[in-house]
């Protein structure tokens, strides 16, 4: 069976291993990474199967990182799924038209968090 590698990218290091311990024995491969300015390359190292990121980070949001992922031909398969204290219908639109897959919001259960990854891990 293939490996299912899922990327965490959130700028706060405690929220990280929070997913990772929700996540942890449920199969998955985790790497966690706290820069979206390193999104990219982490991709191209680890070649994950999903992306978990968080929206509200300094220099680039989850947004911005969200679009530009989903309008580059190597990474636009990946699916992703915004995890964010941003819980408007507005942010969840806006979130979509960015070409998020999916959206969780914090605070978010075990049970939220693995429904949502199991959609596309």
């Amino acid at each position: 069976m293939l490996e299912k590698k899922v990327l965490i990218v959130d700028d706060s290091p405690s929220q990280v291993k929070l997913i990772q311990g929700f996540l942890e024995h449920e199969g998955y491969r985790l790497v966690g990474i706290n820069d979206p300015e390193r999104v990219e390359e982490a991709i191209a190292v680890e070649r994950p199967s999903l992306i978990l990121l968080d929206v509200v980070m300094p220099k680039r949001n989850g947004f911005q990182v969200c679009r530009e992922l989903k309008n580059h031909a190597d990474y636009n398969a990946i699916p992703v799924i915004l995890v964010t204290s941003k819980n408007t219908e507005s942010d969840k639109y806006w979130g979509a038209q960015q070409g998020a897959d999916g959206y969780v919001t914090k605070p978010f259960t075990r049970e939220e968090l693995l429904r949502a990854v199991r959609r596309f891990a």
